[in-house]
């Protein structure tokens, strides 16, 4: 099973509008709300490849409540912690020229017992998991070092954690060591002061990382593509040429592709096809963290997958 973890949730309102002027009045022509949180991408992508998948994390209050109706109708398993305070709202706005502005609300303040409560509850769905994936920011008063304390946790039981994270919860995260992590060139730079202006400059960081006993890294290079380091080798990753609609969220649907994968035992190629697959898939499709199983079938035999 595939546990996934999305602690700071939201409810996505996708505005679809002419312009951005500021102290105008603006209507929108279409609006959409759905469930949000990277997380909750990774666990819809899992599911709709028909893996067994579980998502768990903090809901409250009415967006709480919403949200955990729509994954019903989605289909998606999930066990969360209720909490009082207030599931936050995500806004974004996207005008005739496809330029996207988001408004990101920081989420609730979780009480020290809540984040107890939480880790008995995924305490007792590691047991049954295994591959674990930790996806997106902490909600407020949740320590910076909250990835590790699960990382660790996981690592004890001979279980992969997959982490997407970045800042100070990324940092922290990496002195868990886990299995994967999925970092752009700027938060490595943040990270270490170093610049990424090549691709041996990208290999040296992910050996670095390696050394520090994470095995499985992609580091994306933004239009360069991405580099990938796994055990002691390194690939490059070409996709297909596609009709982009929406290409938020393709990040999510990479890492649900590579959970699905090592999930399944695929072999180091293959595992990077599916997860290519499912990020191309994603950036073609108008609603964020969604994908079209026959498509990734169609895609995933198109990915080229090279050694460097």
């Amino acid at each position: 099973m595939i546990l996934v973890i999305n602690l700071n949730a939201s409810i996505d309102k996708r505005y679809e509008i002419e312009d951005i002027k500021k102290g105008q009045v603006i209507r929108a022509r279409y609006v959409e709300n759905t469930p949000g949180g990277k997380g909750l991408h990774v666990a819809n992508v899992a599911t709709i490849l028909n893996e067994d998948c579980i998502v768990t994390g903090l809901l409250g209050g009415k967006s709480g409540e919403f949200i955990e109706e729509k994954l019903k109708d989605y289909g998606i398993k999930n066990d969360f912690t209720k909490i009082n305070g207030d599931t936050r709202e995500c806004l974004a706005f996207i005008t005739d020229d496809l330029v996207q502005t988001e408004i990101l609300e920081p989420g609730p303040e979780v009480t020290k017992r809540e984040q107890e409560h939480f880790l008995n509850k995924y305490n007792e769905l590691l047991e049954k998991a295994n591959v674990i994936v930790a996806s997106g920011s902490l909600p407020r008063n949740v320590p910076k070092n909250f990835y590790r304390t699960l990382i660790e946790c996981a690592n004890i039981k001979g279980k992969k954690f997959l982490l997407d994270a970045s800042g100070k919860a990324l940092k922290e995260g990496i002195e868990g060591k886990p299995y994967f992590i999925k970092p752009n060139k700027y938060e490595i730079e943040a990270l270490t002061g170093r610049e990424i202006l090549c691709e041996e400059d990208a290999i040296r960081e992910i050996k670095n990382l390696q050394n520090r006993g994470i095995k499985f890294i992609a580091l994306s290079l933004g239009e360069k593509g991405s580099i990938i380091g796994f055990e002691e080798k390194f690939y490059k990753v070409t996709i297909p040429k596609v009709n982009v609609v929406n290409p938020v969220g393709s990040g999510d649907a990479y890492v649900g592709g590579i959970a699905v994968a090592i999930q399944r035992e695929y072999d180091i190629i293959n595992i990077l096809k599916l997860a290519s697959a499912c990020g191309t898939s994603n950036a073609m499709e108008k609603e964020t963290g969604f994908i079209k199983k026959t498509v990734v079938d169609d895609l995933f035999n198109k990915i080229i997958i090279e050694e460097i």
